[in-house]
């Protein structure tokens, strides 16, 4: 039964309540973080310190890596604990921090994953204007730029959604205070503009999606007409990694919009918001520490410079 009172904390119930369930979930989600924390740290120490690495690419790789080790941060540890504790409460303002930092961090690695293939269209498909374009002090304004707007981004519809307490359920059916749920705790009017909102901004998105095929379409084109076999496999090894990552960001976002919100939790709930939430900020540093040499070799020079320590 709905609780008419003014919510103060949310409850969430992700997963199973037996005891040992918690546990196993609670080290596989330690596991999951740790590995994503290292391949992201690894990445974002590698490209600060590696001279080889200084380039708009990886300047924008580490800040993929940065909002990366934030967006997987806002979810994961407060669910270990709550496995831990056996206390599935979270405050209203942690709920709120939760649902700002999600807007932020998942808008943000949209802008980045767009501007990344902006530069490897430039560099394939427009080489000697490269290096007029993109010079490091652009890169930075364009870096700056993308922060900014996704926190104000963030801020917005954050703003929007709270902007009256929330008196309905405090019942959340997932293991974090993911979007849609909080949505279907909001009061009719708040929920409304909220989707007019969402759905506004949804245009941006698209816009972004149509660049990032565009930018593609062209590098493959570019690529196929190049006349030797290895100058194809060299430029596609520079955006393989990044197509890859790519790919698995909006497919796992496309199965979180496109996912009913059910009133209880469930098997295929969990796994969808497991692809949108873990699966990237944990496969990103796997995907480009597999398919890119420099950034293999760079790793394993930093790794031997740790070793001498």
């Amino acid at each position: 039964r709905d609780n008419l009172t003014m919510v103060t904390e949310f409850l969430l119930l992700g997963f199973s309540n037996v005891q040992e369930l918690q546990l196993l979930h609670a080290g596989l989600f330690l596991l999951v973080y740790l590995t994503a924390l290292a391949g992201n740290l690894l990445i974002v120490m590698a490209v600060t310190v590696d001279l080889h690495l200084h380039a708009p690419m990886y300047f924008f790789l580490k800040n993929l890596s940065l909002l990366d080790l934030g967006y997987i941060s806002i979810t994961v540890p407060k669910s270990i604990h709550s496995s831990l504790t056996h206390n599935t409460s979270i405050s209203y303002l942690g709920c709120m921090a939760q649902v700002y930092f999600f807007f932020t961090f998942a808008s943000a690695e949209l802008a980045f994953l767009t501007v990344m293939s902006y530069d490897r269209y430039l560099a394939i498909c427009h080489p000697l204007l490269y290096g007029i374009v993109m010079t490091p002090g652009k890169c930075q304004q364009i870096a700056a730029m993308v922060w900014l707007s996704c926190f104000t981004y963030g801020s917005v519809h954050t703003s929007n959604m709270f902007r009256e307490p929330v008196s309905r359920s405090n019942t959340i059916h997932q293991f974090f205070c993911d979007i849609p749920h909080v949505m279907a705790l909001l009061s009719c009017e708040v929920f409304f503009t909220e989707f007019v909102t969402l759905a506004l901004s949804s245009c941006l998105v698209l816009g972004c999606f149509v660049l990032i095929v565009v930018s593609y379409f062209h590098i493959f084109s570019t690529v196929l007409r190049l006349p030797s076999v290895e100058s194809r496999a060299k430029a596609l090894s520079t955006c393989s990694p990044q197509l890859t990552v790519t790919l698995l960001f909006l497919t796992s976002g496309l199965f979180a919009a496109l996912g009913p919100v059910a009133e209880t939790s469930s098997t295929q709930d969990l796994v969808v918001a497991l692809a949108y939430t873990v699966l990237p900020p944990c496969l990103n540093p796997i995907i480009y520490s597999l398919r890119n040499k420099e950034i293999q070799a760079a790793v394993w020079r930093l790794l031997g410079k740790m070793r001498a320590l």
